[in-house]
């Protein structure tokens, strides 16, 4: 073990565990993304147990530092991956410099990764509107209450905030705030990988084409 192993009482590099035995064929893959996204997203319902909807979304600030957080896929179709966010926060005032990002899913059980490469655009305010009508209560008056990603000096902010805005609303609608709402990443790049034993990995890339069909290459693992 390393000296920082060492110190720690822990060794990281034994950390392993054998791949799953399925497996991924060209002949597998449907044409369109989408709906090989599709398939894969449905077997992850019926067997990650918490949130098999969460994706890393990554972004670059305006000195082109990587920044990463996970939210909540809540939507898509052939039009991209749709999440909700606070437009005041990091991640909007990155996507606001630069709409490229990457959405990573990790679905540890079947050792599954699906990568996205797209342009982040905002939804539709009605979009937005239609889903936050869907959320429970105290969601839509969370979205209300935190000024995401700025700095605070205590929770109790947060608490009372949000007793404040529960009162204002008391007895009626909780309106969609005008500073949150959704985005679409419209891809055009996704890339499917399925873990194998010996660290042979299956891995295939779709690559959007200038006519709008999909190129399809198997990557070295």
């Amino acid at each position: 073990m390393s000296d920082i192993d060492e110190h720690y009482g822990m060794d990281v590099a034994a950390l392993r565990r054998s791949a799953t035995g399925l497996t991924l064929d060209r002949d597998d893959l449907d044409d369109d993304p989408i709906v090989q996204f599709e398939t894969w997203f449905r077997y992850a319902c019926e067997t990650v147990p918490l949130d098999p909807n969460a994706v890393v979304l990554s972004t670059v600030d305006s000195k082109q530092r990587p920044s990463s957080r996970t939210v909540l896929l809540k939507s898509f179709d052939e039009n991209g991956f749709v999440f909700y966010t606070n437009f005041e926060s990091k991640k909007a005032d990155h996507i606001a410099e630069n709409p490229w990002v990457s959405m990573l899913f990790f679905w540890a059980d079947a050792a599954r990764q699906v990568k996205i490469r797209g342009t982040a655009e905002k939804l539709p305010t009605k979009e937005s509107l239609a889903y936050f009508l869907t959320r429970p209560r105290g969601s839509q008056i969370g979205a209300w209450v935190s000024a995401q990603s700025s700095v605070i000096s205590s929770r109790s902010l947060l608490e009372s905030k949000f007793q404040e805005i529960k009162a204002k609303f008391r007895d009626k609608d909780v309106p969609l705030p005008s500073f949150w709402g959704g985005y679409r990443v419209v891809p055009d790049q996704v890339e499917f990988w399925q873990g194998r034993r010996n660290r042979l990995h299956d891995r295939f890339q779709y690559t959007k084409q200038d006519n709008g069909s999909w190129a399809i290459e198997r990557l070295a693992p």
